[in-house]
């Protein structure tokens, strides 16, 4: 079940999505909204208490169910889509532009189409701080990064960078061969031939901290391939270990965001789920930053290492304070 922030949009917009798409399949609309079949069937569900207000027979969303295909008979007057906000636009926009610069996409005109058709809609919807549009406001250093990075990818330049790596918690200097910008997941990426690991590796934009374009003649070599995306950035392995987390209902987004699989619903809205990970430090850091929303059940040697650096990091704090008093 989705965290209720995630939920209720979808369901807004699933009853306009499925009137324009009548007897699609169930598994083709979950993975539009990018959730389970299960998800939306359990969607779908709620749907049918929903409605105007009488809640009668008569007043509620009806659905047609036709083996593993769906259509809406009565929408209860739900038939407009979504408006996207200022905030989404924004960050759609800033995709879209990334999208339509990077080389390979196929129809560059249907991407510049759907920018405007972003921008004119989105136009009398601007929130404080945000333009939509040419004057398109993103974090500064990010988009400072991704300008360098396109140059080099344009003049076939390498780049040095000083890069945090989440799993390691640890920033290092590095020197890269660029090969391709991409977006995954919304999120921008570099690919490219990593001098100090001598391997491909992908550079999240938003971790580099510094960049340049230097004069060396960028050369990944021979056997140097693209990274397979099929299954995302993270591709959990067999040999990976696993984690048992019991996530609050307020963080049960992570069984969506994260390779997870659903165990089991607990009262109380909770969830019991299981993910591999690849590094204890970056799964440490994970349940941690979710500020007691999430419970380690197994393994017993991953609960010791999230005690004991919520153990260090209290400890740490008090001498802290205690030094700021003196």
């Amino acid at each position: 079940m989705s965290a209720a922030t995630d939920r209720v949009p979808r369901l807004l917009a699933l009853v306009p999505y499925l009137l324009a798409r009548p007897g699609i399949r169930i598994d083709q609309a979950a993975q539009d909204f990018d959730v389970t079949p299960k998800q939306l069937r359990r969607d779908l569900e709620l749907l049918w208490m929903c409605g105007l207000p009488g809640y009668g027979p008569g007043d509620l969303i009806d659905l047609s169910f036709d083996g593993d295909t769906v259509s809406v008979t009565f929408d209860a007057g739900m038939r407009r889509p979504l408006r996207l906000t200022g905030a989404e636009a924004s960050a759609l926009v800033i995709a879209l532009r990334a999208l339509a610069e990077t080389p390979g996409v196929v129809d560059t005109d249907a991407v510049h189409r759907a920018i405007a058709k972003i921008e004119a809609a989105a136009g009398e919807a601007e929130p404080a701080g945000v333009v939509v549009g040419h004057g398109l406001r993103e974090g500064e250093r990010t988009a400072h990064t991704r300008e360098l990075v396109r140059q080099a990818l344009q003049e076939g330049r390498a780049v040095r960078m000083r890069y945090y790596t989440a799993s390691k918690d640890e920033m290092t200097d590095r020197t890269v061969d660029p090969m391709r910008l991409l977006i995954v997941q919304a999120v921008a990426y570099l690919e490219g031939w990593c001098r100090r690991a001598e391997a491909v590796r992908l550079f999240r934009l938003d971790r580099i901290d510094h960049i340049e374009v230097t004069d060396e003649q960028a050369a990944p070599p021979p056997h140097a391939r693209h990274t397979d995306l099929s299954e995302g950035v993270f591709s959990p392995r067999e040999d990976h270990p696993e984690a048992e987390l019991v996530l609050q209902p307020d963080a049960r987004w992570v069984a969506e965001y994260y390779p997870c699989e659903e165990l089991a619903e607990l009262d109380g809205g909770r969830l019991r789920v299981r993910m591999r990970y690849g590094d204890e430090s970056w799964m440490v850091r994970l349940v941690l930053g979710l500020g007691g929303r999430a419970a380690v059940e197994k393994p017993d040697e991953l609960a010791v290492a999230v005690r004991e650096r919520a153990a260090a990091g209290l400890a740490r704090a008090r001498h802290l304070a205690l030094t700021q008093d003196q």
